[in-house]
């Protein structure tokens, strides 16, 4: 009997340009163990999934959808969000699923109609829904719209205890996710959202950890997420126990799902709170706005062992120690809260976690709570720890006024292009280039396009030198309340590494 690994091979690599599978030894080779180098080709699909929104019925949300415009136009393809089934159902025993308020003559999603399409390249597409019943979304883009396609969901609720400027970059599905910054405090309201994107049912587990270390959860096991449907779960009910700071952990037993968690102060107003990187022993938090007034710094330890960590503030010239607040211990599986008060003094910033000790890198995932303003004039919004840039990183729903980018080179000196897309309703892209020193934060007003209408979108390319992070921050200020959204910009995933396909395809014989 004869075969042959031409199918084999042909089979992996098309499979590596949607997974991002990277490793791939034909049969017959000699050195089994050494892979073929490998090219970056642009995905052939990609997955979003967008919380649902609904908070109020004074509640507005613009979807703004977005791929970057590549140098040669792949296969044709298409990328559409679609209304989930349900948004209020299978929380788990004794969890609380969040159900819409009151029916609004506002305008609705249509459950059999995509909520926002995009139809090509280099310009969003944008769509808006109101009203508190607007439902969480399933999308996939295929072909030439797959590579580093992006969906901004930003929410606007004017009064209320839900108050604020509410945004999230819509996620990938997932196994695994570090939420720190949550809470179960009194006055907190904090839901996780699981929107499961595929055809069967996937169950998942949702952890609590406190300063004190588990707390205890019964309720928290086994939660059905169903096919094609998002559960809100109220964190707060899966306890007994409150406490400010609160790290929660999110997997799955079968299925993938996408989480985030919409965090709501009954002071501060509400925003979405991403995922953090996942447990590294340096982390970085770009984006601090130069007038936060106060700024919370959380972070776990997941594994075995204690960490110890080395704070440093990235400022617009210099790396500096925070007064009072040079190090940090977390304890292992405890969750470790410090008030950084106003650390930027006025200069926009990031931070850097590394460890105390040199050669001993523990694990830890981190996010930061930033509270702009003063007295009842406050809003609050959330930085997770964010990997660099890489390749290519995206961000959509930019404004003429109002957004703010944090590029922050950690080690090296990094130099990036910034590619501002065509808007939404018109205008043409423009592009920058910034470098960015090390240990330093740069902040600066984006490029705009050229007769800009509408909305549009940043895209942003490692040119040379050290990794580079970077934070958008969108500011919409409403009736002196100083409201704003930040989202961290992390490698899009528009490429993945290929074998090299010249490898040996030679018949086996038996």
């Amino acid at each position: 009997m004869k075969s042959t690994s031409l199918s084999l091979i042909a089979g992996a690599v098309a499979l590596a340009a949607v997974t991002g599978f990277a490793a791939l030894t034909a049969p017959g080779d000699a050195d089994a163990g050494e892979a073929k180098a490998a090219a970056r080709l642009p995905v052939e699909r990609s997955s979003l999934l967008c919380p649902a929104p609904g908070l109020s019925d004074l509640a507005e949300t613009t979807y703004t959808s977005f791929t970057p415009a590549a140098d040669s136009s792949g296969a044709a393809g298409a990328a559409e969000l679609m209304p989930s089934v349900s948004t209020a159902a299978g929380a788990g025993d004794g969890a609380t699923a969040e159900t819409g308020g009151k029916k609004d003559k506002s305008k609705k999603a249509d459950s059999g109609k995509p909520v926002v399409s995009l139809k090509k390249p280099g310009r969003p597409a944008t769509a808006e829904v109101s009203g508190s019943d607007a439902p969480a979304l399933v999308g996939t883009a295929t072909g030439e719209l797959a590579p580093g396609w992006t969906t901004q969901q930003t929410t606007t609720v004017s009064a209320g205890a839900t108050r604020g400027l509410l945004g999230v970059s819509c996620t990938g599905p997932d196994t695994n996710f570090w939420f720190p910054a949550a809470s179960t405090a009194k006055s907190r309201e904090d839901y996780v959202h699981l929107t499961n994107p595929d055809d069967t049912a996937a169950v998942a587990d949702i952890e609590l950890y406190g300063p004190d270390g588990s707390l205890k959860s019964d309720v928290g096991e086994g939660i059905t997420v169903p096919a094609r449907s998002s559960v809100p779960v109220l964190i707060s009910t899966l306890t007994s126990e409150a406490a400010d700071d609160v790290t929660v952990h999110v997997t799955t037993r079968t299925g993938r799902v996408g989480a985030v968690v919409r965090a709501a102060d009954n002071e501060t107003g509400s925003d979405w709170l991403a995922a953090s990187v996942d447990p590294t022993g340096t982390l970085v938090l770009p984006g601090i706005p130069a007038d936060a007034t106060d700024v919370r710094l959380v972070a776990f330890a997941p594994g075995e062992e204690d960490a110890d960590l080395t704070l440093k503030l990235l400022g617009k010239n210099s790396a500096i120690s925070p007064a009072g607040h040079e190090d940090l211990h977390v304890k292992s599986n405890m969750t470790a809260g410090v008030d950084l008060k106003d650390v930027t003094k006025g200069e926009a910033g990031s931070l850097l976690l590394t460890p105390a000790e040199s050669g001993r890198a523990t694990p830890v995932v981190a996010a930061l709570r930033v509270v702009r303003g003063t007295g009842d004039k406050r809003e609050v919004a959330y930085i997770p720890a964010t990997g660099p840039v890489g390749a290519q990183a995206t961000v959509a729903d930019n404004r003429a006024k109002g957004s703010i980018l944090s590029l922050t080179a950690p080690g090296a000196t990094g130099k990036v292009k910034v590619t501002a897309s065509a808007g939404s309703e018109g205008g043409e892209q423009t592009v920058q280039t910034y470098t960015v020193k090390a240990g330093t934060t740069i902040a600066v007003t984006p490029p705009v396009p050229a007769g800009l209408k509408g909305s549009y979108a940043l895209t942003i390319e490692t040119v040379s030198g050290g990794p580079v992070h970077a934070a958008r921050t969108l500011s919409l200020p409403e009736n002196g309340i100083p409201m704003f959204t930040v989202q961290t910009l992390p490698d899009d995933g528009g490429t993945v590494e290929v074998p090299d396909a010249e490898q040996d395809i030679s018949v086996l014989d038996d």
